[in-house]
């Protein structure tokens, strides 16, 4: 992967930002996704931001190597603390991280949100308490979208903020919301495997014939009843 070839989590999650955007790229990485962009004529500016240093010299570099400092900014700092009010910032994006440390991010620098931005978020797991954030601070979940890359599913979700109160049910924040409506192939494909995976769990439990928290085993049967009748 690289600044003209995107892995394919982030060739959909740059699907998912709108054209001419202004674009905060938290957690760059090496920069890519930015840089992909703007040199596709996609985008008009954006921020990289990143807490790592290792990383954010590595986003330098490739934006440099591109002669693009002009339009991006590469900046050491932690989550949302990389935007500035006169950026003017469209769309965030926050890709790769598991869904509890994008929740904390955006949690921890709500300062720096103005709500007109776009959320375009990817998650390696945790996405239940990610939802229940963008339900619990007004953001309605606009798009979402599952990918399998290199043996993982991976979702996207896209969120805007809302001129009402948004309420999700406790299936629909565990599944999320459009991919109930929608159930793709991708996304029934997903809760087969994590319904095998599952019922091995519960099934290597009974075996051990060990005291367990009663809580954690009582939700562990309740996923798989509800993944069973998704399944139909």
């Amino acid at each position: 992967m690289n600044h003209q070839t995107l892995s394919m989590r982030l060739e959909r999650v740059a699907a998912h930002v709108p054209a001419g955007a202004r674009l905060a790229d938290i957690g760059s990485d090496h920069g890519y996704l930015p840089v992909a962009l703007i040199r596709r004529g996609l985008i008009t500016a954006a921020v990289a931001g990143e807490v790592a240093l290792s990383s954010f010299h590595a986003a330098q570099r490739t934006v440099n190597d591109n002669d693009l400092h002009g339009q991006i900014s590469v900046r050491l700092a932690d989550g949302l603390a990389a935007i500035k009010p006169d950026d003017a910032i469209s769309a965030i994006t926050l890709c790769g991280m598991g869904g509890e440390t994008i929740r904390d991010i955006l949690e921890a620098g709500k300062a720096h949100l103005s709500g007109h931005e776009k959320l375009i978020l990817q998650p390696n797991g945790g996405e239940q308490p990610l939802r229940q954030w963008l339900m619990d601070n007004g953001y309605r979940i606009v798009g979402e979208e599952v990918l399998h890359e290199n043996r993982f599913d991976y979702e996207i979700i896209v969120a805007e903020r809302a001129s009402e109160p948004v309420i999700y049910d406790i299936r629909e924040l565990f599944f999320g919301p459009l991919h109930l409506q929608k159930r793709s192939a991708a996304f029934a494909q997903k809760w087969q495997r994590r319904l095998s995976l599952r019922q091995k769990t519960l099934a290597q439990l009974t075996r051990a014939q060990q005291v367990l928290p009663q809580d954690k085993v009582q939700a562990l049967k309740r996923e798989v009843q509800w993944i069973s009748e998704l399944l139909g």
